[in-house]
């Protein structure tokens, strides 16, 4: 599947006993930064299968709270994060503490260095084209290995959510950063991670306006204040009034009914 840089030595990689949390009735696993990027190059380095990465948030807790389904979809998942500093807080208080916050971006950011000093080949999947050429010129900048791109409106196009899997496949990637909103997300994820051919599907968001420069990023104190959807909610507020106004409204009453029914 991969083709590294020939400095790089292939060899088997054992990877890591999966370590999963319950959070609201679903999985979160308990990993830091540092041990999701060592799990996430074990399984690229270990070229053994079709992987994919979760990160969850508020809102995705709240949608799964009364479905299921989702839960079996998101538990099937290799790799379950807390998006949100608000899933920290929640787990702490809730009994199933997670070590800390596993940013989206901030998990791309780690696995573009990645790739820049061992060869893993990346395809950029979402957001308009002029943003997803920005993307890929700053981390071909930083030495990344973008072997693909494509805009994330595939659908509107009229390409099927398999026509676009095979052509991402044609890439031979190791790393998908797939930067489209959920639930298609999700969907094209868990559907299609294995058609892709990639080593790991990652999902990232709106994580491509953000360094292509169209939105900004909270300040670190923001991020710490666990305010950052509020820095987002201020520079979009009709397209995430609902998610993180109504959304996170809900979210702390589910917190707050699963903490009185453990007393």
């Amino acid at each position: 599947m991969s083709l590294l840089h020939p400095h790089i030595t292939r060899h088997k990689v054992r990877v890591a006993p999966r370590r999963t949390n319950r959070l609201l009735g679903a999985r979160v696993d308990p990993l830091t930064m540092d041990e999701t990027v060592e799990t996430i190059e074990d399984l690229i380095e270990e070229d053994s299968g079709h992987y994919n990465h979760l990160a969850m948030n508020a809102a995705k807790l709240v949608s799964a709270s009364h479905d299921q389904e989702l839960v079996d979809k998101f538990a099937s998942a290799t790799l379950v994060t807390a998006d949100g500093q608000s899933l920290v807080w929640a787990s702490k208080l809730l009994g199933a503490p997670l070590p800390e916050r596993v940013a989206g971006i901030d998990l791309m950011d780690r696995l573009v260095d990645a790739s820049a000093k061992k060869g893993y080949r990346i395809y950029l999947l979402g957001a308009t084209d002029a943003v997803v050429r920005q993307v890929r010129w700053r981390f071909l900048a930083r030495g990344a290995n973008v072997v693909g791109i494509h805009n994330g409106f595939w659908r509107r196009d009229d390409m099927t959510d398999q026509q676009m899997a095979d052509e991402i496949a044609i890439t031979n990637p190791d790393i998908v950063f797939v930067g489209v909103p959920s639930p298609l997300k999700e969907d094209f994820v868990f559907a299609h991670k294995d058609r892709t051919g990639a080593g790991i599907c990652v999902g990232v968001g709106g994580s491509f306006d953000v360094v292509a420069g169209l939105t900004s990023r909270a300040p670190k104190f923001v991020q710490r204040m666990g305010m950052e959807w509020f820095w987002r909610l201020a520079q979009e507020p009709r397209r995430m009034f609902k998610r993180y106004l109504v959304g996170n409204s809900k979210f702390v009453w589910l917190v707050v009914r699963a903490r009185l029914n453990r007393d």
